[in-house]
């Protein structure tokens, strides 16, 4: 297949040119890594695994946060390049919804108007974010794609976060997003299930936590996700899939220690060590149920020594070659 980019009517065609590396020719293709396999998103394109950013600050800056996170979906491509590419598996480049102004509201309808039509032709989409207001962007496209198919579908929203994200407000912010989806399901006569992982006592109000009891939310402590606690968060977690047929997964990088992941607004003071929320990775890819996953709140100019954006590719890269597996 031709890497040459080919638009797709009202989407630009994505820019290639981030993805490059290391090439060992002498090796043959199973050295092969992800800048030599993978091929622009466009009409011709079979299914795969699609790479869509969402180049986005303005929904931390309203959550007075640390700007910077709309450099993150190039910093994570370029982190991602030189992963070594596991036999078979299929990736596409489908580019980068940009909130050039504060219009956060429009880049989120855009992301999710591209969503929506990546999962009508058969993708498996990956966001790559920008602040967590991705998260609604995310979902707007998840609810168009599955409202055209059923009634009432059992989806499910696993967010593994040192935060609910279920502030209020007058407008969206990255502190916003899942009370966002929250009120979406209400308006659409969905149930709404919530399951947050890593939540910190400290970095939440009590008006959160209350705000998470009324939309019937559940949760587990950062305090409760150490690696001995790890057959308990695995039989909660595929106890709660049971109950769903599509998930979306959102994975905001503040959910670890601020030793992996400095390059994040709001750097945990405890945070879930990378091996245990590997697992939980696992254990969605693996459910068959996965929908779309987005990874939130990487911020470039943060990241000392990209530790971030390493810690981030490989998150990526481990979900995508198990989510990939199920399809075979």
């Amino acid at each position: 297949m031709s890497k040459t980019p080919r638009s797709i009517p009202g989407h630009p065609a994505p820019d290639m040119s981030l993805w490059q590396g290391r090439v060992d020719a002498a090796e043959g293709e199973r050295a092969l890594r992800w800048h030599q396999v993978i091929q622009p998103e466009g009409p011709e394109a079979a299914s795969g695994l699609a790479l869509l950013g969402f180049a986005s600050d303005a929904g931390v800056r309203r959550n007075q946060g640390r700007p910077g996170a709309a450099a993150g979906p190039d910093a994570l491509r370029r982190m991602l390049a030189n992963l070594p590419a596991q036999p078979g598996l299929h990736l596409l480049e489908a580019g980068t919804i940009t909130v050039e102004t504060e219009d956060l509201e429009a880049g989120q309808a855009a992301f999710g108007a591209r969503i929506a039509d990546l999962l009508d032709r058969g993708h498996r989409p990956i966001g790559l974010g920008g602040g967590h207001e991705i998260a609604f962007g995310t979902f707007q496209g998840l609810e168009r794609h599955l409202s055209q198919r059923e009634a009432a579908p059992r989806l499910g929203i696993l967010n593994l976060d040192a935060h609910f994200d279920l502030r209020s407000g007058p407008q969206g912010t990255s502190g916003t997003p899942f009370r966002q989806i929250a009120e979406g399901c209400r308006e659409r006569g969905w149930p709404f299930r919530y399951l947050a992982l890593g939540i910190s006592a400290f970095a939440n109000t009590e008006a959160l936590f209350q705000a998470a009891r009324e939309v019937g939310a559940a949760w587990r402590l950062d305090e409760a996700m150490g690696f001995a606690d790890l057959p308990e968060i695995q039989r909660e977690v595929t106890g709660w899939l049971e109950g769903l047929d599509h998930l979306h997964l959102s994975i905001c990088l503040d959910v670890l220690p601020a030793a992996d992941a400095p390059g994040v607004s709001a750097p945990s003071a405890r945070g879930v060590a990378l091996e245990v929320v590997e697992k939980v990775l696992d254990l969605a890819a693996a459910s068959g149920k996965l929908r779309v996953v987005e990874v939130a709140e990487l911020n470039p100019s943060l990241d000392e020594g990209q530790r971030t954006a390493r810690v981030a590719a490989r998150l990526v890269g481990r979900l995508a070659a198990r989510w990939e597996a199920t399809r075979a």
